[in-house]
């Protein structure tokens, strides 16, 4: 199909910035951004300021020196007035909630799950700690042990969970409030607006904020409710904390719908407005001149003054062209893959911040002198998108910003020349760095470019000889500085975007960390596989071009759940196995719970997601096939979801290489006399099983990346499984005395 040009320019816009599902926050935040950008170039240029000399010649509380009379009716808002009358109407607009359908049925879901369990551990248990232990298999912390006692122990205990359904159902009905912190301030203080959504049809409800329910009160309700039923006493004991585990907010304030509401509101209020009638004085003669009549004055020059629209057409159709160029260069076609929004978020500040201080700098005294990109830490600018999201990002931001600040006006052409000279150093300087040290001298290098480039400007220029010391002064103070910068901002933007970089990465690979510490002293055998999956891993990285490190330090961290029972699992087993004496259903429970234990502790440590998504997808949603064919042994019904691990197949190269590096490191320790051609058909069976099963399909492993890892598989395990060789043995002293004193033997 024929694609044009305007069709060609929506397509990358919205495959940048929404692709799959509408994503409101980068598109809001990147326009906002751009009208921002806009507004500080039109204001840098002196559209917005007035350089008529009727602004400059009269001031509040002068005395003015001739009488201004207006000739012609005008109309200007009261500002003062208009913003007291919207603040009052304001007060009276409601917050919006909205009642989430989807956590309301998760929260169905996870009770009726309970309920089935509990039916099957009442039905297989013979004592109450047997109840408990079945149920903490699945449940575990979730019910304090007198609730478990009195459901376990009550005659009428088959009755509760429908009892609980009923509960939970009002409890839904009326709604859970998550009631922000933040961001009510200004409405309604008595009632919100409650808004369900049936598809097309929406409901709305005022409700009194001493209705509404919320996780503090959920106890009150739950008894209030009970109160006015029939319901066994003991239920009214157990019902609480019986319920209160699988309970969470699922009614949510809606910022959006509030902010549509109050911009309707706005849009509805006429301002208030003031008038000037023909022929009126507003200023005279040898009179001070007041707050009033200087603010009458204003709307009279606004509403005189003639400006040339030009300008402002032309630099928006510049703006628009720079920006989808930012757009493209910054889209999944270049980038190779869709920017996290905090990504967006980040580039839009740094644009914003960036066109603001080449505006500003442009203003400063000094600036009539210097290069005005001098004053201007380009270099940082570039630096922190390629450490924190990109290299090629950072390659987007180095063409179009500088480009901007030229097309602008904030920059001449020696400024452009000094600016993207910085910005391509920074982007050579950076590559490689793996300390932060190496940020440092990253920022040497770009002193050093920025003073040959200021030293080619100054001789091209012909300037003076007393221009130079100081200009090449302020060259490499500018990149020097830039690094420092970079160094000093870097840890607080790795934890605000949570970004795997390569410092964050080379800090969470030492194995003194204390969370390895303690895989070692409490799964030895967890943390001996680990080491070993994290080498596979490593190594079949480096082949196939993906990021190595992130793979070593998800190898590291992928079995940290395995701490919690490590007893469970094989390779920390010593001769007797627990699960010999365990139901094959309860022993899949605790090995597929490795896998939510070990994503709890992974958002715990505040692990970048990439190492959580390893975590959580180093199984795949794979079948724990060894229990699942027991329990077919021994039950008529046999529900495979039961004995599925409760991930998501990989989504990115480095994920799936762990995946396949765990398999395989644990699959070969059962291997008798591993040579190298045995391990090469074991590790190509292995990964064939996985593409078989489907747990490589969502990641971009090609069938060449599933050949080079095997070979680097077996090339790291047969050499950590190679046989020793047999050195014949060492000779006696008294042979070697004996030898050193024949002829011919050895000294």
């Amino acid at each position: 199909m024929k694609k044009y040009p305007h069709r060609l320019f929506g397509d990358v816009f919205f495959k940048t910035l929404l692709p799959g599902k509408l994503r409101k926050g980068p598109v809001l935040v990147s326009l906002a951004a751009f009208a921002l950008s806009l507004v500080i170039i039109l204001w840098g240029r002196g559209y917005f300021t007035y350089s008529s000399s009727v602004t400059q010649e009269f001031e509040a509380g002068m005395v003015a020196e001739r009488e201004v009379v207006a000739e012609e009716p005008v109309s200007y808002v009261d500002e003062e007035a208009t913003g007291k009358k919207l603040e009052a109407l304001e007060h009276e607009v409601p917050a919006v909630f909205s009642y989430s359908v989807q956590v309301s049925e998760d929260i169905r879901n996870s009770y009726k799950q309970f309920v089935d369990q509990t039916g099957n551990s009442l039905f297989e248990a013979g004592s109450p700690e047997e109840f408990i232990v079945l149920l903490e298999g699945e449940f575990s912390g979730f019910f304090p042990r007198e609730t478990l006692i009195y459901l376990y122990e009550e005659p009428e205990r088959e009755s509760f969970p429908g009892y609980g359904l009923e509960t939970l159902e009002f409890l839904l009905e009326s709604g859970i409030f998550a009631l922000p912190e933040q961001g009510l301030e200004g409405l309604n203080p008595n009632t919100a607006e409650l808004r369900h959504n049936y598809g097309p049809r929406t409901e709305r409800e005022e409700i009194s904020y001493d209705r509404i329910i919320t996780m503090d009160r959920v106890e009150s309700a739950i008894e209030k409710y009970i109160a006015g039923r029939s319901y066994p006493p003991v239920f009214a004991i157990v019902a609480a904390p019986m319920l209160k585990p699988f309970i969470t907010e699922n009614v949510f304030y809606s910022p959006e719908d509030t902010q549509k509401l109050l911009t309707e509101l706005r849009d509805k209020v006429e301002p208030v407005l003031k008038h000037i009638e023909p022929g009126k004085r507003i200023v005279r003669k040898g009179f001070i001149i007041t707050e009033s009549e200087m603010e009458e004055l204003q709307a009279l020059h606004k509403s005189t003054r003639n400006r040339d629209p030009r300008l402002l057409i032309g630099m928006i159709l510049v703006l628009i062209l720079l920006y989808g160029l930012f757009v493209f260069l910054l889209g999944k076609q270049v980038i190779g893959r869709l920017l996290k929004p905090q990504e967006v978020y980040l580039l839009s500040i740094l644009t914003v911040l960036y066109i603001g201080g080449a505006v500003f700098c442009k203003n400063l005294a000094a600036a009539g002198t210097y290069p005005v990109a001098v004053f201007l830490p380009t270099a940082l600018v570039i630096m922190l998108p390629s450490i924190l999201i990109d290299f090629r990002s950072s390659f987007a931001v180095a063409v179009t910003l500088p480009l901007v600040a030229l097309l602008s006006g904030a920059f001449d052409v020696v400024s452009y020349v000094f600016a993207f000279t910085s910005a391509a150093a920074a982007a050579y300087a950076i590559r490689g760095a793996e300390r932060r040290m190496d940020l440092f001298k990253a920022g040497m290098v770009i002193a050093i470019f920025n003073c040959i480039a200021i030293l080619a400007i100054l001789l091209i220029q012909r300037n003076s000889l007393m221009f130079y010391p100081l200009f090449i002064f302020w060259a490499a103070f500018n990149g020097v500085v830039s690094g420092m910068l970079v160094l000093g901002c870097l840890p607080i933007l790795e934890h605000a975007l949570n970004s795997a970089t390569v410092f964050r990465l080379m800090e969470l690979s030492d194995l003194n960390a204390p969370i390895l510490k303690r895989l070692f002293s409490a799964a030895p055998g967890t943390y001996s596989h680990s080491l070993m999956v994290a080498t596979l891993a490593e190594n079949a990285c480096q082949e196939i071009g993906a990021n190595s490190l992130l793979a070593r330090v998800g190898s590291y961290y992928h079995d940290i759940g395995k701490m919690e029972n490590p007893e469970y699992f094989v390779e920390n087993q010593t001769v007797y196995n627990k699960h010999n004496e365990l139901n094959p259903r309860l022993s899949a429970t605790v090995i597929r719970s490795h896998v939510k234990l070990g994503v709890e502790k992974a958002r715990a440590l505040g692990l970048p997601k990439e190492v959580t998504d390893i975590v959580a997808e180093h199984h795949g949603n794979s079948v724990i096939s060894w229990f699942y064919h027991e329990a077919l042994k021994r039950e008529n019904q046999v529900t495979k979801d039961d004995f599925t691990y409760p991930g998501n197949p990989p989504h990115s190269r480095e994920s799936a290489v762990v995946m396949l590096a765990d398999v395989t490191e644990a699959a070969c320790r059962t291997l008798k006399k591993p040579t190298a051609s045995r391990l090469e058909k074991f590790i190509q069976e292995l990964i064939m099983a996985k593409v078989e099963h489907g747990q490589l399909s969502e990641s971009d492993l090609t069938f060449r990346d599933l050949e080079t890892i095997k070979n680097a598989f077996v090339r790291v395990l047969a050499g950590h499984y190679h046989a020793r060789i047999e050195y014949p043995k060492a000779p006696s002293l008294h042979e070697v005395n004996k030898e050193a004193h024949v002829p011919g033997g050895r000294e």
